[in-house]
């Protein structure tokens, strides 16, 4: 048995960095990973990197193969740059499928070899994997895939199927639209997007149908089934419909039911979310879950708070944790992005705040006629009693980057008069904060 300081298993954000935090503290730490390609975790090799890169590269033009081309560059890249940082760190990287033992000790195998390793700290970073529901024929056909094979994909389908209207869904229809396929959106809910304001919800959807996006609201897919030329057919109300592929994007669960937890005294929800404290730490003293593996956000960027929450709990060096994590922004890559912080309307009503709001469309922003592109709108709530910036939606080309001014300014306290009167260059789309916030 080989002991250390820390074992972290999975290679995701917040692992990696306490990883190599803890090594360079020097702490003897070991990281293990099951697979070489997932080296740098979900988003850098399955997740935002990757199709960030490829909706990038279908703006420029690029052949299905170039663009392929391009992603794969662009990942190995990142990848490569993981392995190496981490290594020089000090950590010792194993490759091996992990599971525990008992609370302290995992097993790791790799093919007929397996070794075991302890440590009084481990760290959980397993991520999240693709979810899906008894639709007959779905994991039988051979035309189906989740959203990680949809990334290594050879051919572009002509006509492609995707259930699930949920943010990896939309990202995906509206890469493949741009890529001139045909794309049919199937969701069981009676809207997409139904978590944002109305206004920019029905605005995204039209945007996504002139692009040429279809969709199926409120309906349940009953069947799919692989045909004898090579496509695969998709049953609704006794209607069927034939695609060359489909994609199920029916949202992520907690990859935790390979761990070996019924070896341990770590508990799990119904969703298998691994149980932790306001530090991230689980029901075992010293084992920590992190990441998408937690029940959390599934956001690269709050991996990354739990890694600074489980830090300074290690450490002693902060006092940070879930309790104050706060105002999380969100981004969907559909086209235009749309990002959105902190409450709707809707949610500030319930709450019963006082409140203000305001909406300015993209078509009345000077830079926006340069850029050429008048989709969109901008909507803010604020508290009428205190000033106090109680939630905003962006939705415009740029908007994920300057979503976070607003956040920053809400963690703040700072009043949205601030804002209305703050001197911005222009022309830019930020200076349209001042009259957003002109009430």
């Amino acid at each position: 048995m080989y002991t250390y300081d820390m074992i972290v298993i999975g290679f995701g954000k917040a692992g990696k960095t306490l990883a190599a935090k803890m090594a360079q503290l020097g702490k003897k730490v070991a990281l293990v990973e099951k697979d070489q390609s997932m080296y740098g975790g979900t988003c850098i090799n399955i997740g935002c990197i990757p199709t960030k890169t490829l909706i990038t590269a279908a703006k420029e033009k690029m052949t299905f193969a170039e663009l392929m081309n391009q992603k794969e560059t662009v990942v190995s890249r990142l990848r490569q740059k993981n392995k190496t940082g981490l290594e020089a760190s000090g950590v010792v990287l194993y490759n091996g499928f992990a599971q525990f033992i008992s609370d302290k000790v995992i097993e790791v195998k790799a093919g007929e070899d397996q070794l075991e390793l302890s440590a009084e700290t481990i760290i959980i970073n397993t991520g999240a994997v693709s979810q899906h529901f008894p639709i007959p024929g779905l994991m039988e056909s051979k035309h189906v895939v989740d959203s990680t094979a949809m990334l290594s994909i050879t051919e572009k389908p002509k006509k492609l199927a995707i259930i699930g209207g949920g943010n990896i869904g939309l990202e995906f229809a509206s890469l493949y639209a741009g890529l001139e396929s045909k794309v049919s959106v199937y969701e069981a809910a009676p809207k997409i997007l139904g978590s944002y304001e109305p206004i920019v919800a029905e605005m995204a959807q039209s945007y996504m149908e002139e692009d040429g996006i279809t969709f199926h609201l409120g309906v349940k897919v009953e069947e799919i089934a692989d045909t004898e030329d090579g496509k695969v057919s998709l049953s609704v109300n006794g209607q069927k419909e034939v695609f060359d592929l489909i994609l199920y994007a029916m949202g992520r669960k907690p990859a935790s039911s390979h761990l070996g937890l019924e070896n341990t005294a770590i508990e799990v929800s119904d969703r298998g979310a691994i149980l932790v404290d306001d530090f991230c730490q689980t029901t075992v003293k010293g084992i920590y879950a992190v990441g998408d593996v937690n029940g959390g956000p599934q956001f690269t960027y709050t991996s990354l708070d739990d890694f600074r929450i489980v830090f300074g709990h290690l450490t002693g060096q902060g006092h940070y944790s879930h309790s104050e994590r706060k105002n999380i922004p969100s981004t969907t890559f559909i086209n235009p992005p749309l990002a959105q912080v902190g409450l709707t309307e809707k949610e500030a009503k319930e709450k019963g705040l006082a409140y203000k709001t305001k909406e300015l469309l993209v078509a009345n922003m000077p830079r926006a006629h340069i850029n050429n592109d008048l989709r969109g709108i901008f909507k803010v709530i604020v508290n009428s009693q205190t000033n106090a910036i109680l939630g905003a939606t962006l939705f415009a080309e740029g908007s994920q980057e300057y979503i976070n001014l607003i956040k920053m300014a809400m963690d703040n306290n700072i009043p949205y008069t601030y804002i209305k009167n703050q001197i911005f260059t222009h022309p830019t789309m930020s200076e349209n904060l001042n009259d957003l916030f002109n009430f």
